[in-house]
């Protein structure tokens, strides 16, 4: 028993010095990481254009958000994005899913091709596929605008979607099919009630990233955008042109309480059912 606490003090004493430098070094990326956030949301509060160089002076105030919910142009902008968002999450989810489940269980004629062409869209540079994509679409003849900024989203997320589907896939015990066949279930039904729950928290996960990549994307947007069809980021890009204002900040901060809020919504309940399993 002395050995062993002997053997287990030393190794308190030798992973000390690592733990606290780990703590360190980790404490000073979070800083890295949340620091400007931090900065863009106290100016979002703050009663001068922080950015342009002028002071802040007096109290707090909300008169920035107050003009950014006034402003017309913004609004139309973030409401574009959501559309964007909405359509092409719904078209990448049903595509990558769809895709993921012929990948891991299919059986056709050049499947490790295909399997390997999923990944281009993860690598390719975002100006290469935005260029690909306005060259596409002037060949098809296909007018610059809302449906062309959707397919294109559709393009270069279904890749997330898929390999986080098929990453959920990799780990399916497939005895849990043969039991719902050896049970009376159809085909459809144990899908539905066997692989569907099971490959959800994935497809929830992949939908997520589809969505956000949609929302903030501004390279391949820029190039397949027409009239009418401008999103918050081109809104953003076309504002800070002539500096930075305390609306953007006070847009981004909405932002990011937005991104909080759904991650925590998400997160949270996996967390606690992973804590009661354990």
């Amino acid at each position: 028993m002395k050995e062993i606490r002997f053997l287990m003090q030393t190794k308190d004493r030798l992973s000390f010095p690592f733990s606290r430098s780990s703590a360190i070094i980790a404490g000073f990326g979070f800083f890295l990481l949340y620091a400007p956030i931090a900065a863009l949301v106290w100016g979002s509060f703050v009663p001068g254009v922080l950015i342009s160089g002028s002071g802040a002076s007096g109290g707090l105030t909300l008169e920035w958000y107050r003009r950014l919910f006034a402003d017309p142009a913004i609004l139309e902008a973030f409401e574009v994005s959501w559309v964007v968002g909405f359509w092409s999450t719904l078209g990448a989810t049903f595509l990558g899913t769809s895709a993921a489940l012929a990948l891991s269980w299919g059986h056709f004629p050049g499947k490790k091709a295909f399997s390997i062409l999923t990944y281009v869209p993860l690598v390719l540079p975002e100006i290469v596929l935005g260029l690909a994509l306005l060259t596409w679409f002037v060949l098809l003849n296909l007018t610059l605008g809302l449906v062309s900024v959707i397919l294109a989203h559709i393009t270069f997320s279904t890749s997330y979607v898929l390999m986080t589907v098929k990453t959920r896939l990799d780990g399916f015990d497939g005895a849990l099919l043969e039991a719902a066949r050896d049970l009376g279930a159809s085909p459809w039904q144990s899908f539905w009630r066997v692989t569907f729950p099971l490959i959800l928290p994935g497809i929830t996960s992949g939908a997520l990233m589809a969505f956000t990549l949609s929302f903030d994307d501004f390279l391949i947007t820029y190039f397949t955008a027409g009239s009418g069809s401008d999103t918050l980021p081109l809104k953003i890009y076309s504002m800070i042109k002539f500096g930075v204002t305390p609306e953007i900040n006070a847009l981004s901060t909405l932002m990011v309480a937005v991104t909080w809020v759904a991650v925590s919504l998400f997160f949270g309940p996996m967390r606690r059912r992973g804590s009661t399993l354990t």
